[in-house]
């Protein structure tokens, strides 16, 4: 069963930055989509930034322009680097993958991440 492990959250200084991990296990390959989600408090999950296998990326507008999306150079690891954070920017953050390739087998599943909560003070 693949599960995906989150690091990264923690509580930072508006201004501050922090990076986020996510790793797939047991390790798959490869992933078309690799996306990262938040839910703010009371508030419904909201798409932050996606990869497509391709290397293309999507941002949300609020976050454009101070997040980077990548992908490590095993693939199935996506990274989530967040600069010039505000308070606004305070959520549970989860990593997301949709299709992956496990055993010379496809699979058209989503899988969500446990959530990694990111706290950023004024």
């Amino acid at each position: 069963q693949v599960q995906l492990v989150e690091s990264g959250g923690g509580l930072v200084q508006a201004g501050g930055s922090l990076r986020l991990s996510c790793a797939a296990s047991p390790s798959i390959s490869p992933i078309n989509t690799m996306a990262w989600y938040r839910q703010p408090p009371g508030k419904q999950r909201d798409l932050v930034a996606r990869i497509f296998r391709g290397g293309v990326t999507n941002y949300a507008d609020s976050v454009e322009g101070r997040f980077t999306i990548s992908r490590g150079d095993a693939k199935n690891t996506v990274y989530l680097e967040m600069n010039s954070l505000g308070p606004e920017d305070t959520a549970v953050y989860y990593c997301y993958i949709n299709g992956y390739t496990s055993s010379g087998y496809f699979y058209p599943n989503n899988v969500w991440g446990q959530g990694t909560q990111v706290t950023v003070s004024s």
